[in-house]
């Protein structure tokens, strides 16, 4: 990291937090180099607001001097796409005749807050989160990180580009049919769009209220996954995959010849066979994959009744501002007063059975592989032909939402003349952390840069499941590191990576420790028929980090060898003895997890019990 006092040369939210814990007056460094790499940009249109600089080094002291330092954001700046409250900053969703200045941070924000982060601004966008090419903005058109010629990809285009840059590692957008997505695959940056639910859009402007997410833009995908055990609400969680992890290598689904579709685009075309072919080097069964009923369904999204739901949210202030708004913005929402409930209910149902189409076509694989974007425009293509052009842009990630799909965009190539690729992992809701699994160790296979950052390289992620796992250690968690859980960033900022989700051996037992904070279970080994099996997972850490996550472990809880339901004994948390003298058993809920949730149906709380 460039700074003016030479601090450090970190870029990943791992790498900054590394410095921050051991020196929390660094946070102070990283603040000025965000704002140095704003100045170095010279990019008005990056930023529709920001901070002054001052008002954010003042808060990076306090922060210093008084913050938790094991927050899992302690001292990153991040920026919000303004569609998203941030307090003390307006929203204008693109249009500054709508703006207003919101009494509260979005939930999504104030979890970013809570974590330790610093936020230094807001961002552009396509007007209304309406568009994926990142033009149809007052503001300007933010310049594409990686290729000055191209469209930055929308509508989160000032995000992904503030990523690229290394302004902030990490950034919150929007996603209602790939603007979480497209954005990231133009800037050579990781995409994450989670399962519709688990980030909180309160807060934020709908575009499409019943399709919208909060997406996350990060430099690496270690980092994606960070922020999104910060954003996700308490009472939802990822699944852990299953299946993949215990069927030998992944079956990785890809468009089948017929539905490669890059526009007579030869290089982009050449691009998605190479990475056809990195996954097959990886070690990943390859399958063609029918995906007639996502494009049908990804043609309702512009040119059906979904449309109108556009026109609920913004239609009315549209009709009463026309000049304020951008023509092709107001053309399309505009089109969403012709739609009556009637078309509204036959969509539905034409919905539903594309959909069941499109999970039969999927049913043979593990994951989807798809381009992020079929190709790449030039500014001046898309101010050429701006509808069909950006409707082209979204032929892998118009279906993803209809069909509640979790997915993350991946790099993937920088061609011969700096045009960027990338590709997206989907999978079924509740599939993001395996998903984001798969997406690290493909992104790692790449040795690109990250973002347009010079002098850098992709992170190594082994995927916990892969094949191989040279010098990782794996760890078996019980309670409060579980996927999801308070504690479960401590393992992420180590650069763990889950592995598997199983059951112990039936020699255990567990108990709700008394007086921990946050809540944590002790398991405890006994005579082989005393016990039960447990649900636990395995999550994998390179040896120094597992030296120091280790080192870390308090008392009464220690590591020792924990007999895995399939024989193998792995290292993990127990639980002295002596310390489960009046704590209650809870053993019979078969794990941490499902106690938590009897425990708070029950109103009980598992500190006093």
């Amino acid at each position: 990291m460039a700074t003016g006092t030479g601090v450090t040369s970190q870029e990943t939210i791992a790498e900054l937090l590394a410095v921050h814990r051991t020196v929390p007056h660094a946070i102070a460094d990283t603040v000025r180099r965000s704002y140095a790499r704003i100045a170095a940009a010279n990019d008005a249109a990056i930023f529709i607001s920001l901070r002054p600089e001052a008002e954010v080094l003042e808060e990076a002291k306090s922060l210093a001097r008084s913050g938790d330092r094991n927050g899992p954001l302690f001292g990153i700046p991040v920026a919000i796409k303004d569609n998203i409250d941030v307090a003390g900053l307006p929203t204008t969703a693109g249009c500054p005749a709508f703006a207003y200045s919101p009494a509260q941070d979005a939930p999504a924000v104030a979890r970013l807050r809570r974590a330790g982060a610093l936020v230094i601004g807001k961002t552009n966008l396509d007007q209304f989160a309406t568009g994926l090419v990142g033009v149809r903005s007052p503001y300007g058109t933010p310049c594409n990180a990686i290729n000055s010629d191209l469209v930055p990809g929308g509508s989160s285009s000032g995000s992904a580009v503030a990523v690229a840059r290394g302004i902030v590692p990490l950034a919150l957008g929007t996603d209602t049919a790939g603007s979480g997505r497209i954005p990231a695959g133009l800037n050579n940056i990781v995409g994450l769009k989670p399962t519709l639910g688990i980030v909180s859009t309160l807060g934020v402007v709908p575009a499409c209220r019943s399709l919208d997410c909060v997406s996350i833009f990060a430099l690496s995908v270690g980092d994606a996954l960070c922020a999104l055990d910060v954003l996700r609400e308490p009472d939802k969680r990822t699944e852990s995959g299953g299946s993949i992890q215990s069927s030998g290598a992944i079956r990785l689904g890809v468009p089948r010849t017929a539905d490669r579709r890059h526009f007579g685009d030869a290089s982009a075309e050449a691009g998605f066979d190479a990475a056809i072919a990195r996954a097959r080097s990886l070690g990943w069964r390859i399958s063609e994959v029918d995906l007639t009923a996502c494009f049908e369904a990804a043609a309702l999204l512009y040119d059906g009744p979904w449309v109108a739901e556009r026109t609920s949210a913004v239609g009315e202030f549209i009709r009463a501002n026309p000049d304020a708004c951008h023509p092709v913005t107001r053309a399309i929402i505009d089109t969403g007063w012709k739609y009556s409930a009637v078309d509204l209910f036959r969509g539905i149902e034409a919905l539903e059975a594309l959909k069941s189409r499109a999970l039969a076509a999927l049913a043979h694989v593990d994951v989807l592989m798809v381009p992020t974007a079929p190709t790449a425009y030039t500014t001046a293509e898309v101010a050429a032909d701006p509808l069909t052009l950006n409707s082209r842009l979204g032929t892998y990630t118009n279906f993803v939402n209809f069909f509640d799909m979790a997915g993350i965009a991946v790099p993937s190539a920088i061609d011969a003349v700096g045009r960027p690729s990338g590709v997206t992992f989907l999978g079924k809701a509740g599939q993001d952390v395996t998903l984001a699994e798969i997406g690290g160790r493909y992104h790692a296979a790449t040795g690109l840069p990250l973002g347009a950052i010079a002098g850098t390289r992709v992170p190594t992620m082994i995927a916990g499941f892969s094949e191989s796992k040279p010098a990782r250690i794996e760890i078996a968690v019980v309670g409060a590191h579980l996927s999801g859980m308070p504690l479960n960033h401590e393992l992420l900022s180590l650069s763990g990576q889950f592995v598997a989700a199983v059951k112990t051996a039936p020699d255990y037992r567990m108990f709700a420790l008394q007086g921990s904070v946050p809540p944590k279970p002790g398991m405890l080994r006994v005579a082989t028929g005393q016990g039960t099996s447990m649900e636990i997972e395995i999550w994998s850490l390179d040896p120094a980090a597992f030296g120091s996550f280790v080192a870390a472990v308090p008392v009464p809880l220690s590591i020792g060898s924990i007999r895995i339901a399939d024989g193998r004994s792995i290292k993990g948390f127990l639980v002295e003895a002596e310390s489960i003298q009046g704590a209650r058993d809870i053993s019979q809920f078969g794990g941490w997890r499902a106690a938590q949730h009897v425990l708070a149906a029950e109103k009980l709380d598992p500190i006093k019990v």
